[in-house]
């Protein structure tokens, strides 16, 4: 098994219906989505995320970050949610994204979580954090 997080991202056009359809038909096909994760016992984590308007920007590109408010770049830059899942193959986290309840214009990105015991285990920090994924049930 993998940890893959299927990344939601939109267009401004993917954004403009998303927000003229009633919250409860939304709340109904993301819920109908998530039930059959919760089924399958593949679903490790989903979240959405809020307005990008209401988010800071921490720019690193100078000699100390700067910070800014609101969105940064073009929409299609922005991610607006996630899911982790844990499947078999990247095959099968690709099958799971084309069953999103996602609006035309949307895409979605899979990339995949790389274990604790890919890293070199000899590494202070790799130890440090595996005692606490240990402590904390997440390995």
């Amino acid at each position: 098994m993998a940890k893959y997080m299927l990344i939601m991202r939109g267009t401004d056009e993917s954004i403009a219906k998303m927000m003229e359809t009633p919250m409860e038909q939304m709340l109904d096909a993301v819920g109908r989505f998530n039930a059959e994760l919760i089924r399958a016992g593949v679903l490790v984590a989903a979240e959405g995320l809020d307005d990008p308007a209401q988010g800071v920007v921490v720019d690193f590109s100078g000699e100390t970050p700067v910070v800014t408010d609101g969105p940064y770049g073009e929409t299609k830059e922005l991610f607006g949610g996630f899911y982790l899942i844990d499947v078999a193959s990247k095959e099968e986290a690709v099958e799971w994204a084309k069953r999103l309840p996602a609006f035309p214009g949307s895409k979605c990105e899979i990339r995949r979580v790389p274990r604790i015991d890919e890293f070199p285990q000899d590494n202070e920090w790799i130890t440090m954090e595996r005692a606490w994924r240990e402590r904390t049930g997440q390995l």
